[in-house]
């Protein structure tokens, strides 16, 4: 105040009239104030944008490059103008009490919008720095990220119309009791995905990379982003589904984690053998199964053991139905087993199952149940093919075959078979 009348003497004195002194000083004053707001505004950019990443770059800590980076310091810079406003604001509204409420009430919303940039920069920092850390894969926080966020701009929507009303924030606050239910309609999604996100990351039932599988919404790979209402799943084939965060606590998913953390890859398949191929082995038989070398001890081992138990039968052994023999089928089951406990990629410390399953209208199923060491998708699928082409190829020295339903060349042959008997 004092200033101003120093100023508006100063000008009375280069004889000017004392309205167009006072009209002049004010003038000076609000031209002053701009040049000096516009001033700090730019020093403070300059020292945001200039000195202080080149600061950065001799620390070796990242927070101050995640700070630069995620322009913190340029919001903070929003702060000089408005700081410069408020302490001239005495000489800027001297005399005119409303013109200094309503300059006041600028300036708070100002230093509010200011504020929430400046927080929710600093929050988007620090969920940057804690995306780089180890942790951050076991429990994303990104959803508990975007809730600080929502609660951030509410508070400075509720401060903001305070402001604007001149009303206490408590009033508006109180006021909202009565909204409760159409809050809780507009933001059903946002809580519903709040919830789920603490219970997936408090149950460790979802982290970035993992592989799960959701039909029902199209979802078969890889987690890419865990959001407040949806994780973005990026699929096998290049495509990407979204998931309500809700979803995945009240629907069913399967989570490949437990695999790949896991020393193998299961290999679960059958072979369905013909029936009517299944038999005792002939002596011809097995001296050809005995010059196999994976089961070579095995023939020798079962020979010695059903001569000794056949032997034990006396007069009853003379008649094939009493004694024990080896089938073909159980000779070839016993060739898997020792083919896949050679097989280097076969886990021997896993489950190792070679079973046989219920008999049905498509044959004898012989079902295969392994780990694979190997388990990246194209090596686990290249190791189960090589299995299995070798089994299928390698079924007809046991003679035995392959259930198969007939097909137009079966019908083919029988017909010409047919005519030539007729």
């Amino acid at each position: 105040m004092a200033q101003l009348q120093w100023m508006e003497q100063m000008l009375m004195k280069a004889e000017l009239s004392q309205a167009a002194a006072e009209f002049l000083a004010r003038i000076i004053v609000v031209l002053a104030t701009v040049i000096l707001s516009a001033a700090a505004l730019y020093a403070a950019r300059r020292v945001a944008d200039t000195v202080i990443p080149k600061l950065k770059a001799a620390t070796k800590t990242t927070l101050d490059d995640l700070l630069v980076e995620h322009k913190v310091f340029s919001r903070l810079s929003l702060l000089a103008p408005a700081l410069v406003v408020h302490f001239a604001l005495p000489l800027l509204a001297a005399g005119y009490p409303q013109a200094r409420l309503a300059l006041q009430g600028g300036l708070r919303l100002y230093f509010i919008i200011a504020g929430m940039l400046v927080i929710t920069a600093l929050v988007n920092a620090l969920h940057a720095m804690y995306q780089n850390l180890a942790v951050s894969r076991e429990i994303p926080l990104t959803s508990i990220v975007q809730v600080v966020k929502i609660a951030v701009y509410f508070i400075a929507l509720i401060l903001g119309i305070s402001v604007v009303f001149n009303k206490t924030p408590v009033y508006f606050i109180s006021g909202l009791g009565a909204m409760t239910a159409v809050l809780l309609l507009v933001f059903k999604d946002p809580l519903l995905g709040f919830v789920a996100g603490i219970q997936l990351i408090y149950n460790k039932m979802l982290k970035h990379g993992d592989w799960i599988e959701m039909p029902k919404y199209g979802a078969d790979g890889d987690v890419e982003e865990i959001t407040l209402t949806t994780v973005k799943v990026r699929n096998f084939d290049k495509t990407i589904s979204t998931v309500p965060t809700y979803a995945l606590i009240s629907d069913s998913f399967k989570n490949w984690r437990g695999m790949q953390e896991s020393g193998g890859r299961r290999i679960k398949r059958a072979i369905h053998i013909d029936m009517n191929t299944i038999k005792f082995c002939t002596d011809e038989m097995l001296q050809r199964f005995s010059r196999i070398r994976y089961i070579a001890k095995y023939m020798e081992d079962k020979g010695v053991e059903l001569a000794e138990h056949n032997a034990a039968l006396g007069s009853d052994g003379e008649n094939k139905i009493n004694c024990r023999r080896l089938t073909n089928i159980g000779t070839f089951r016993a060739y898997v087993i020792a083919y896949l406990k050679n097989h280097p990629l076969v886990h021997p410390d896993m489950t190792f199952l070679v079973r046989q399953l219920p008999p049905g209208e498509n044959g004898l199923p012989l079902e295969i149940y392994v780990f694979c060491k190997d388990k990246a998708w194209a090596n686990y699928e290249a190791a189960q093919s090589d299995i299995f082409d070798h089994l299928l190829a390698i079924l007809p020295e046991f003679d035995l075959g392959v259930f198969q339903n007939p097909t137009g060349r079966d019908l083919r042959n029988w017909g010409a078979f047919q005519s030539r008997e007729g």
